[in-house]
């Protein structure tokens, strides 16, 4: 808990009305671990994050009476007595999350959908929220402030106009419009980091693929990509944006596609035409290392850095949540080793939750590959997925070091490694200071009210 601070659980009525439990002390999950809070994993809800109830659920907190763990599922009767539900944030980007909602999950109704469900409380004498998280990247461009849809829809039309029979700037619109992405409303604000989503097909059957889910699992964010775009399509969607946007980065490898190697042929061939158009800008490559000597060949063409996507550095846990079957653990580590020894800016898109990575065994793994390999980043970013299911495929029982001390160990490790969130140019691959950036401030401008998400 933090020092000096009363932290109070927060939950909802039936209603959706989110406000503090005045009997219970706030706690959190690490894996199925009931505990409270270190005092570095708490900060300020950060602008942008998003409250939610969790329907069926029961929030748990410790009495301030007893100091003991207490499930409760009625608000005492001198409030009125009503039925009551747990509560979860969801971290603004650039927030790691350190710490899942306490809860009991009687609901037999399903998986929750695909959030990244994190502790979260009510300060008392700050009167706002304080959530459990870190912040792993300085970037503010992701800031929500900074994607105004009133700004951004007549881009669209305009560019549409531009280019009528471009199938994938109709995919891209959609993207900015309904889904919200930031990448694609990026594209059409010709700024930052735009999106080249790429295959409509995937090699793994991810847990938590944001794309595609089976039938009785929960819905999918988005639709996925449903055909492979030609050379010039993907032309005239980078080509401008490489050549006149600021910190142009265009990324193969988005959340409304399946994986993106599987098409490398077409992307070697692209990257090369643009290429030839502009020496401009940073070219980007999201995947999930499937195909190592792919990577060659995408490096050869001319890709500038690539992130590759990892739930765990144990073969174990990446088994049981990428359950694949047309490649191997083997082929991702390989794929690690031939994106540096091929010079490219090499990223892990990690995917960590509170209770697996940061168990010791795994973080002691992660500190050997990062050592041999080199790796210039980790992009920590939070698993979205119920939380109550990911600790039942991964069958966590054990207690982790918290995740805030399993980032502050690593770097004491490895002092090269640069934590981050978000994709960075080739200008700034390797700032200055950059072995001395972490902890990064965790600062936040403003409070939150009560309100609910």
């Amino acid at each position: 808990m933090p020092k000096n601070k009363t932290i109070l659980a927060v939950v909802a009525n039936s209603r959706g009305e989110v406000f503090e439990h005045p009997d219970l002390l706030m706690v959190g999950m690490n894996g199925s671990r009931i505990r409270l809070p270190y005092p570095d994993e708490m900060i300020p809800l950060p602008e942008g994050s998003r409250l939610f109830t969790l329907p069926h659920t029961t929030p748990t907190g410790i009495d301030r009476k007893t100091r003991k763990a207490k499930t409760i599922d009625r608000l005492p009767r001198r409030l009125g007595g009503d039925r009551i539900q747990a509560v979860a944030a969801f971290p603004a980007p650039a927030y790691m999350r350190t710490l899942l909602p306490a809860m009991d999950c009687g609901r037999g109704t399903g998986n929750l959908s695909l959030w990244a469900y994190t502790a979260v409380g009510w300060c008392l004498e700050e009167e706002r929220f304080y959530a459990a998280a870190v912040r792993v990247d300085k970037s503010e461009q992701w800031n929500p402030d900074n994607f105004d849809d009133r700004l951004i829809e007549p881009q669209v039309r305009k560019t549409l106009k531009e280019y009528p029979h471009n199938r994938l700037l109709e995919q891209l619109a959609r993207c900015a419009l309904d889904y919200h992405c930031f990448a694609a409303k990026n594209l059409f604000l010709q700024r930052w980091e735009a999106p080249l989503p790429t295959s409509p097909v995937c090699n793994a059957r991810c847990l938590g693929c944001i794309s595609l889910q089976e039938s009785e699992c929960c819905p999918a964010s988005q639709e996925r990509i449903t055909f492979v775009p030609t050379v010039e399509e993907l032309c005239e969607v980078a080509v401008p944006h490489l050549k006149k946007a600021d910190n142009a980065i265009v990324s193969f490898g988005q959340g409304c596609e399946g994986e993106p190697i599987l098409q490398a042929e077409r992307i070697c061939d692209s990257v090369r035409a643009m290429r030839r158009q502009t020496p401009r800008g940073t070219i980007n490559f999201n995947t999930n290392g499937s195909i190592p000597e792919a990577v060659d060949r995408l490096a050869e063409a001319g890709i500038d850095s690539i992130r590759i996507s990892l739930n765990s550095v144990r073969k174990h846990y990446y088994q049981a949540y990428y359950r694949t079957e047309q490649y191997a653990f083997e082929d991702v580590i390989d794929a690690i080793r031939r994106a540096k020894n091929n010079g490219l800016y090499t990223m892990l898109n990690y995917l960590v939750f509170p209770g697996l990575n940061d168990q010791p065994a795994e973080v002691d793994t992660l500190e050997a590959l990062l050592e041999e390999t080199g790796i210039d980043m980790i992009q920590v970013r939070n698993l979205s997925i119920d939380p109550v299911q990911y600790i039942r495929e991964m069958s966590l029982t054990d207690e982790g070091m918290g995740m805030k001390r399993m980032l502050d160990h690593i770097k004491r490790k490895v002092p090269h490694i640069q934590y981050g969130y978000f994709n960075r140019t080739r200008e700034t691959f390797f700032p200055p200071g950059f072995e001395n950036d972490w902890p990064i401030n965790t600062s936040t401008s403003s409070p939150h009210k009560k309100n609910s998400g």
